[in-house]
């Protein structure tokens, strides 16, 4: 199932946006040196090993370029890819496909690169209850696409955005006076402006995890910067009151550790800010 945020209206405003900026008035490379009405084919060609992503999007680009051009989709997103692959194969007008191509594989370069890590770090943890999880930290006016391909690779996203959940952070619960002040006034809020929205609040020791058990009405307690035997005890104080994710310089190498401290779930910024995209290219042939 799609998350809820890839409506079609987003998709394809992201890719009218997209083609603005990149083409502009005219991709005036392929105008003046293609004849008009010059056929052509290009394959997508994978130089790399990995989670494809970026497949259903590419196909999207393509037709809304040119609907004339022809696709066959030879993977799908989530596909196991090797170097040397075909991922697709395009014909038609050999402007629209040059003109089309760029945007095509810096989306699926990067979402592919995403995907990829993604996966093998939900791999590292299956033995766990922990599920791995994005952050907001994603390149502006790229959101939908990247964590799109965290959720290809086998990830789960956390709120898309500002406005979909609430999450009091180190700097909220210091402006708002502590942590009883700052869940008090959200719930407030809320109930005020009839928001539905989950609450999660970070915490930094484990006196402000058991301050956020006694106030309580929240949803989750984010485990900020523990170290593993600090928030292995955070994890048994809060039980099953709530559910719990552990957060900050989480690594590949520090990642199977927090795991089995036992919490519900772990977000990792670096899915999406230090990513090493996929090299993919599309070949005349």
């Amino acid at each position: 199932m799609k998350p809820a945020y890839l409506t079609e209206d987003a998709v394809q405003n992201f890719i009218r946006s997209a083609f603005q900026e990149d083409i502009g008035p005219g991709d005036y490379s392929s105008l003046a040196s293609i004849p008009a009405g010059k056929k052509g084919q290009a394959k997508l060609l994978i130089k790399g090993d990995g989670i494809i992503a970026g497949m259903e999007l590419a196909e999207k680009i393509f037709s809304m370029y040119d609907s004339s051009l022809e696709v066959e989709m030879l993977k799908s997103d989530g596909d196991p890819v090797h170097f040397g692959d075909i991922g697709l194969i395009v014909k038609g007008s050999s402007a629209s496909i040059l003109s089309s191509e760029r945007l095509v594989l810096n989306c699926m370069q990067r979402m592919s690169g995403i995907a990829t890590l993604t996966h093998r770090l939900t791999e590292k943890i299956l033995h766990t209850k922990a599920r791995l999880m994005d952050t907001r930290k994603t390149t502006p006016n790229f959101r939908l696409m990247e964590k799109w391909a965290v959720h290809i690779g086998g990830g789960i996203n956390h709120r898309f955005a500002l406005y979909d959940m609430v999450m009091l952070k180190d700097n909220h619960v210091d402006f708002a006076g502590g942590i009883t002040a700052a869940i008090t006034q959200t719930k407030s809020y809320l109930k005020a402006n009839n928001l539905d929205l989950k609450i999660e609040v970070e915490t930094r020791t484990l006196e402000e995890v058991a301050e956020v058990i006694e106030v309580g009405g929240i949803d989750f307690i984010m485990l900020d910067n523990m170290d593993y035997a600090t928030m292995k005890k955070a994890v048994e104080m809060v039980g099953d009151k709530f559910k719990t994710e552990a957060s900050g310089g989480i690594t590949e190498e520090t990642l199977v550790e927090v795991a089995e401290c036992g919490v519900d779930f772990i977000s990792m910024g670096a899915l999406t800010h230090s990513v090493q995209s996929m090299d993919i290219s599309l070949k005349a042939f």
